[in-house]
């Protein structure tokens, strides 16, 4: 199935609500339809272009003077196996909660923290998303796609898509210069669980012993009483990136606030939790006209109803220059802003 628009609303294309507009729009379903397209219409090199999958991720600060395609490629199946695994591969169309569903239901194990993330499958390596000790990079084993500078479809072993927090080859060199079609994800059959992290751990002993299904169903809710419903009130999840720190600065900091929360990172360096400054920085349930930071999670800046993209582009900078000026502290947006 293919669909191509001049014009086209982005509304229901991007879980901020914002109301933009693309020039022109492109939705498949099958890889092969996307190379005949690109193949038949070389008109598309002359345009701006950028690859779209739920938009939970995004915030149109203006309508898109340019290419929007939208791959829809629908599909699981398992590629390979041997004792202690199974290599699936998922068409990057498939909801992401849908597919961490599969594998909880048929026990296998890798993405289970992952539960409830927005978005596609196809988004998944690009965020290289992640949330309580796991991260997708983990288990991914390749990306396929299309590769608009060679126009030929092609395909990145793990060690290829560079992954690193919140980030990955797809996110930065080839940022709308491949077109994720399918991810194979090698999964767990003997899983370690993971719960370390937060109060996890302590939610999942409370349903007993610890199983893919019951650390599945503790994420859910421990999400769902933090983050609002996109489908009710329009957000793209957490906002900002956890930053990154020096030592030094994350050591400062626990000296004039006890109750900060740092975690170890990379390189001897410290990830601070960006929830926490925006809420000591007195911003969590702020309000401002149609933009505003969720009453239960600072991390989350929600449009009201009928807020433009430049708004809360406007808003979120207000944040960013109020945790520098009381912790001197760079806040990194984690949604990517066109």
């Amino acid at each position: 199935m293919i669909r191509f628009s001049e014009n086209y609303s982005l509304k229901a294309h991007n879980t901020f609500g914002v109301d933009a507009k693309a020039k022109f729009y492109f939705e498949f379903t099958d890889p092969a339809d996307l190379q005949i397209f690109l193949n038949e219409n070389q008109s598309w090199k002359e345009e701006r272009l950028i690859v779209l999958g739920e938009g939970s991720n995004i915030l149109f600060l203006n309508d898109f003077d340019g290419l929007v395609i939208h791959p829809n490629v629908p599909g699981i199946k398992t590629v390979d196996e041997d004792r202690n695994n199974y290599w699936v591969e998922v068409g990057a169309g498939e909801v992401w909660d849908e597919f961490v569903d599969f594998a909880v239901t048929y026990n296998l194990g890798g993405i289970e923290n992952l539960s409830l993330i927005p978005g596609t499958v196809g988004a998944a390596p690009v965020q290289n998303i992640g949330a309580y000790g796991q991260e997708v990079c983990a288990v991914v084993e390749k990306v396929k796609g299309y590769d608009l500078e060679k126009q030929q479809l092609s395909e990145y072993t793990v060690d290829e898509c560079r992954f690193a927090y919140r980030d990955s080859i797809f996110k930065s060199y080839l940022k709308n210069k491949f077109i994720i079609t399918s991810v194979v994800f090698r999964l767990e059959k003997f899983p370690e669980f993971n719960l370390k992290y937060g109060q996890l751990e302590e939610k999942v002993k409370a349903k007993g012993d610890p199983t893919l299904q019951s650390i599945r169903e503790a994420v859910i809710e421990i999400r769902s009483s933090k983050l609002p419903d996109v489908k009710e009130l329009g957000s793209a999840g957490s906002f900002f990136k956890n930053p990154v720190v020096d030592e030094g600065l994350s050591e400062s900091l626990k000296l004039n606030y006890e109750t900060v929360p740092v975690y170890a990172a990379q390189g001897g360096k410290a990830k601070l939790a960006a929830g926490w400054l925006i809420e000591q920085a007195g911003w969590k349930g702020v309000r401002e006209g149609a933009v505003g930071v969720h009453k239960d999670q600072a991390l989350v800046i929600v449009n009201y109803g009928g807020a433009t993209g430049k708004e809360v582009w406007d808003f979120s900078e207000k944040i960013k220059q109020s945790v520098f000026e009381k912790f001197g502290v760079e806040l990194e947006r984690e949604v990517n802003c066109i």
